[in-house]
């Protein structure tokens, strides 16, 4: 497929849109987050709710994301930057870490 006929089939919406489960009027459609986002853990603060995720050996680690509905969601930073090759190079089971859970305690959030 050429360029130009990318070009022609995105002029005529001829691409899927990108997933957005709220609907504009209220209403959301399953799934909220169209990912994989294993082992979730949600903490409220006020009126913020914070997520934190499993990312394996997947660099930058454990994605933290902000929502003020739990149906938009947006992320705004990650737990771990790297990890110490080779050790993590690869799944294995014992040698990782997955399954994060977030708490807030004294204005400190911890993970």
């Amino acid at each position: 497929m050429t360029i130009e006929t990318k070009i022609a089939q995105y002029r005529q919406g001829g691409f899927p849109k990108v997933w957005v489960s709220d609907q504009g009027d209220g209403t959301y459609t399953n799934p909220v987050l169209h990912a994989d986002y294993s082992d979730p853990d949600i903490v409220r603060v006020g009126e913020d709710f914070f997520m934190v995720a499993s990312s394996f050996n997947c660099i930058p680690g454990f994605p933290v994301l902000h929502s003020k509905d739990l149906v938009n969601w947006k992320i705004i930073n990650h737990i771990a930057d790297e990890i110490p090759f080779p050790n993590y190079v690869k799944p294995e089971h014992g040698k990782a870490v997955w399954a994060p859970s977030i708490r807030y305690h004294d204005g400190y959030y911890w993970v």
